[in-house]
């Protein structure tokens, strides 16, 4: 199952969502969206599909609350990078040198940074269910739009099956199997939450605790998000 070309498309697509959200040409021929959502499935071209499975994720309100925030990511690698410099900046207020350079997925050989990208999936797509709002056929819709980013039949069924189960932020937290994947899965929900509302608020709290995120981790996480978004 290759979700590392798929999450770095995914990762790329906030430009294409700022630009239909401010009135780019959604695409004509795009059918089976309602409200708010079709304005955000613009043309043909792998970002612009993208943008359409991320604004179905997000949800028609939230991508306008949180575009800026996806558009911050050049790709995977630059989630890497972000989750390096807060663990950086975290051991220097701790006034402690690293032991090991932290192994975040800007600087993993392929086989890794692809077990990474499965578990940052697991957690955006979480992260989309927090508010509730994706319901059966909001299901079918993102299947279908991420079936046009990559036809991996082995992906669809994983999807599905991520889809359907019910929010369980413990069950997110067992895809992390080093510190530094669970920072960068807390890096995505960060990116996909929005923090004014109650329920994906908690989501994401309860999400760093069983994740083992100390504290002072967290908060840098969360401030290097609010940075790359300005």
């Amino acid at each position: 199952m290759n979700t590392r070309g798929l999450l770095d498309q995914l990762l790329k697509s906030g430009q294409d969502l700022l630009q239909n959200k401010a009135g780019g040409v959604p695409n004509k021929g795009a059918s089976g969206s309602s409200g708010g959502l079709g304005s955000l499935i613009s043309g043909a071209g792998g970002g612009a599909l993208a943008a359409g499975a991320m604004g179905l994720l997000l949800g028609s309100k939230k991508a306008r609350n949180v575009g800026g925030k996806v558009a911050i990511y050049g790709g995977l690698a630059a989630l890497g990078v972000i989750a390096y410099k807060a663990y950086g900046n975290w051991q220097a207020q701790q006034g402690t040198a690293p032991k090991t350079e932290p192994q975040t997925l800007d600087r993993l050989p392929a086989a890794q940074v692809e077990q990474h990208s499965q578990a940052i999936l697991k957690a955006l797509v979480a992260a989309a269910k927090a508010d509730g709002h994706v319901d059966e056929r909001e299901r079918q819709l993102i299947e279908g739009e991420f079936s046009k980013l990559d036809n991996d039949q082995e992906l669809q069924h994983w999807l599905h099956a991520e889809l359907n189960k019910p929010l369980d932020p413990t069950d997110v937290a067992r895809a992390a199997s080093t510190p530094e994947m669970a920072a960068e899965m807390y890096i995505a929900s960060v990116m996909l939450v929005d923090e004014e509302n109650f329920m994906e608020k908690s989501y994401l709290d309860e999400l760093a605790r069983q994740l083992k995120l100390e504290p002072g981790l967290t908060v840098e996480l969360e401030k290097q998000v609010r940075q790359a978004s300005v």
